[in-house]
């Protein structure tokens, strides 16, 4: 009993964070949201859904190509890069203005908010093997901006510019990789036939939202990335949407980022002046590395 009460003093604490989600429009949330499925159908997904994961993980992790074929480059300070990280600062920093303001600051910890702020990190941070590895992370969680805009969820959206915050961010989630990858250095992608990256990156998203969002939503009854009950709208909608997500996004995921560097590839002129004498491998290398982006 002392435990329960405790609970709920926890949960009253971020009330502040959460107290301004209507659970009475369908997929916000709220008791039916939450009892769409039973706990033991909950229990059950999460343990295979885990299991999977870990797999994905330890799999793609033992074949992950990192050390020493990346060729990490002292990079010049870009304006280009200062513009964006201004932008995108400005346009989360008004995200998180509005979500205070109705009270909505939980929604911040759906995947497309992080990918955000790891976008803003990479655009702020020093070029290093580290910024490698959250770059080609990030591309993989690109089918957020991806689903987010072949289904728009800004119903919710009800201050004025808040709808086209929500078109400008998924926007940019995209922007921001391409010019990144203009620049090359440490920011550079596998090669096509090369998955494990994909793998690591999927699996790390199956955790998130099976063991983190799935853990804050069902005490809170907040439908966070639709982990307590589907979109009406949703073409899978049925007590086994969670599962065929796991399976759709599992080709969805890795299509988006092969897609998305095979098409920046078309475009893409790596600028060589930002490759010095300090560079780890010499400027051929570094110059050709992203202009074929590792094409077998």
């Amino acid at each position: 009993m002392r435990n329960h009460f405790d609970f709920c003093h926890h949960c009253a604490m971020f009330e502040w964070a959460y107290s301004g989600v209507n659970a009475s429009m369908p997929n916000n949330g709220g008791p039916e949201c939450t009892a769409f499925l039973s706990p033991s159908r909950r229990l059950i997904e999460t343990g295979i859904t885990l299991a999977f994961a870990v797999i994905c993980i330890l799999w793609g992790y033992r074949n992950l190509s990192l050390i020493p074929q990346i060729c990490i480059c002292s990079q010049k300070a870009d304006t280009g890069k200062r513009v964006l990280l201004v932008i995108i600062s400005l346009m989360w920093g008004m995200e998180i203005g509005f979500k205070c303001a109705s009270r909505t600051v939980i929604y911040l910890l759906n995947p497309c908010h992080i990918t955000t702020a790891l976008q803003i990190y990479l655009l702020a941070a020093q070029p290093s093997r580290l910024v490698t590895i959250i770059y080609r992370l990030q591309l993989n969680f690109l089918n957020g901006a991806v689903l987010a805009c072949a289904f728009p969820w800004t119903e919710t959206r009800l201050f004025p510019f808040e709808k086209s915050i929500y078109w400008i961010q998924h926007s940019m989630m995209v922007i921001v990789p391409y010019y990144l990858l203009q620049l090359g250095g440490a920011y550079n992608v596998e090669k096509y036939s090369d998955f494990s990256w994909c793998l690591v990156a999927y699996g790390m998203n199956l955790v998130y939202h099976f063991a983190f969002l799935q853990a804050v939503a069902i005490p809170l009854q907040v439908n966070l990335n639709l982990m307590l009950c589907p979109m009406e709208l949703d073409p899978f909608y049925g007590p086994y949407y969670r599962i065929i997500a796991v399976a759709h996004q599992a080709i969805l995921c890795p299509l988006t980022c092969k897609v998305f560097c095979a098409i920046s590839s078309l475009f893409t002129t790596p600028k060589q002046h930002l490759c010095d004498s300090s560079c780890e491998c010499n400027l051929v290398q570094c110059s050709c590395q992203n202009r074929h982006l590792h094409k077998d």
